[in-house]
């Protein structure tokens, strides 16, 4: 396969608003160690249901802008959009994160009728490792100080999955959601 270097992707929305992007890019360089080439690179989407650290926010935004994922913020939050520490944390990304905010889930829910929901949490036993993800999935997050509502979980119980752990109840939020993210981003890969 050639190898083409790629100096500026531009993000197309269509009607729905969802991000066109390319797929088999090679973004493997030469003899440079730690490049690799995605075979495969399709939207995928990541759900903060009611957030409530803008630094964890900026830091999923930037892992969305790099993994090509749309993120979407459920409201309320518990801070605002324009906070100096949502920014900061995506760096001068920030501008360029694809971002839908939205009222309710069941909004959000409603507008996504093919997509699939996977529901993160500590209350479940089925590992993120053992799904696999669909084209256009739904990776939901819910507030870092009491996870997703039990009646979400309970209501997609077969879609709930969890990160396991030894010697913490929780991880941090960009960390579970980055985890998880290059899971999407490898199984796509095969």
């Amino acid at each position: 396969m050639p190898v083409v270097a790629i100096n500026n992707i531009s993000r197309v929305n269509d009607d729905h608003g969802l991000s066109s992007v390319l797929s088999k890019i090679n973004l493997q360089k030469p003899g440079v160690p730690g490049s690799f080439s995605l075979h495969y690179f399709s939207m995928f989407h990541v759900v903060l249901y009611q957030p409530e650290i803008p630094h964890n926010t900026g830091a999923i935004g930037r892992l969305c802008l790099a993994t090509g994922a749309r993120l979407h913020l459920i409201k309320p939050f518990g801070f605002s959009l324009d906070d100096a520490q949502v920014k900061r944390a995506g760096l001068d990304y920030w501008r360029e994160v694809d971002v839908k905010t939205w009222d309710s889930f069941e909004e959000l829910h409603a507008s996504a009728a093919d997509g699939e929901f996977f529901f993160l949490t500590t209350k479940t036993s089925r590992n993120y490792w053992d799904a696999a993800f669909p084209e256009d999935c739904y990776l939901v997050f819910g507030p870092e100080t009491r996870g997703l509502p039990e009646s979400l979980l309970q209501s997609n119980v077969a879609n709930c999955l969890r990160i396991p752990m030894q010697g913490t109840r929780s991880l941090n939020l960009a960390t579970a959601a980055a985890i998880v993210m290059y899971e999407v981003v490898r199984q796509r890969r095969r």
